[in-house]
């Protein structure tokens, strides 16, 4: 049978996997315990000798069957899911990197995950920082003991594109680990995996997802790397598929040994939220352009950051990279003050921390969550203290229009 479309594949996963009693969802699986009827059949599932499940905190069926849709998603060898995004990267972190060990980042990483690496430098890894809009800047800040590279698709929030497919060509003549928070694009709008990244990650809580109300992330190992050659791997997992051994230690050493479990009921949200994801993200950024293009022209507004915009610095990359240009954008007003008193005045644009939701969310950046990392850092992340972020959403864009037009006037 030939490659099913993207939708195609969302819609009818669950089915083809031949769920119990017909069902065209996977059901929703809460035993914490499973039982075996034989001893040997038991040990077999604990040592990794025969699939099955052991103990809810490792895996479950309806959290494995999104697994799989993920997996078909990113056209990968295999995907775990954790209780969120965050929760996906600490473990990749810890499941791979040692004392001693660097890690080369984007600067203008989401601010949570720039948090995280500074706690990962308190335990002996350490991280350097740097514009990843130019492979140059990545290449210069490796080191001997560099073991891995993390890029963002389209940072959050000033929508810097990194250089993806010299970055990925660098890791791949280096024998780094390249990591690619996939979140912003989601594998509709971009696949990591033609870019040689290593691992795919996504916060399946936004775009995946995309009605915000359920929290999950994902690793999906894109079956690009050499596993023979890392160092970092515990001999305990080099079974006889060489590409399954550092998904297993994922498993094992990132979401068991640190207990970041994605719960049944979340999955099957995310999973059933999943399967409009193509018919919204194409909404979404068609109504991001045309917003863009509207605050761009617009006297009060003194920039617009969206890389569906001909003046945005990396918009060739971006038309290059990604089938659209995303539906994040933020923007600055002339007057600042004006800030506060124009979000106020929004009828359908809601003021909330969440993005990659069916709604349209704003929040100002510098006040909010980017607040704890100081001004010094956010100056040297492009973030202007009057910077607003718009995740925008699916409503009619007339509606979407008006609204903003009416807020600025």
């Amino acid at each position: 049978m030939k490659r099913l479309g993207f939708t195609t594949s969302l819609i009818h996963s669950d089915r083809l996997g031949k769920p119990e009693h017909g069902s065209l969802h996977k059901p929703i699986h809460t035993s914490i315990a499973y039982g075996y009827e034989k001893a040997e059949d038991l040990a077999a599932v604990f040592q990794s000798r025969k699939k099955g499940y052991a103990y809810a905190r490792q895996s479950n069926p309806t959290v494995a069957a999104l697994e799989e849709k993920v997996t078909t998603l990113e056209q990968g060898v295999g995907t775990i899911c954790f209780g969120t995004g965050m929760a996906a990267l600490g473990a990749l972190f810890l499941s791979f990197l040692r004392q001693g060990d660097h890690i080369v980042s984007s600067r203008f990483l989401f601010g949570n995950t720039a948090s995280q690496l500074n706690t990962l430098a308190q335990i002996g890894v350490s991280a350097s920082f740097v514009d990843a809009t130019d492979v140059r800047h990545i290449e210069a800040a490796l080191r001997p003991e560099t073991r891995l590279v993390l890029v963002e698709t389209i940072a959050n929030p000033a929508t810097q594109v990194a250089d993806l497919r010299r970055i990925g060509e660098l890791c791949r003549q280096r024998g780094l680990l390249y990591v690619v928070d996939n979140t912003l694009t989601s594998a509709y709008l971009f696949l990591p995996k033609d870019s040689h990244a290593t691992f795919s990650v996504n916060s399946l809580s936004k775009y995946f997802g995309g009605h915000g109300d359920a929290l999950g992330g994902s690793v999906t190992d894109l079956g690009t790397f050499d596993w023979s050659k890392y160092p970092n791997l515990y001999d305990l997992y080099k079974g006889p598929d060489p590409k399954q051994w550092a998904l297993l230690q994922l498993r094992k050493k990132g979401l068991r040994d640190f207990g970041g479990t994605l719960a049944p009921e979340a999955a099957h949200i995310l999973s059933v939220g999943s399967e409009t994801l193509a018919l919204r993200m194409d909404r979404c950024c068609s109504n991001a352009q045309k917003l863009a293009e509207l605050l761009a022209t617009h006297p009060k507004v003194a920039k617009v950051h969206y890389p569906g915009l001909p003046a945005h610095p990396q918009h060739k990359l971006a038309s290059s990279l990604f089938t659209r240009p995303g539906a994040l954008l933020s923007f600055e007003l002339k007057d600042a003050a004006e800030t506060f008193p124009v979000l106020d005045r929004l009828k359908l644009g809601i003021l909330s921390s969440n993005l990659g939701d069916s709604r349209t969310l704003l929040i100002p950046v510098a006040q909010t969550i980017f607040w704890e990392i100081g001004p010094e850092r956010r100056r040297e992340m492009g973030i202007a203290e009057s910077l607003v972020r718009v995740s925008v959403g699916i409503e009619d864009a007339e509606d979407l229009l008006s609204d903003f037009s009416q807020a600025l006037a």
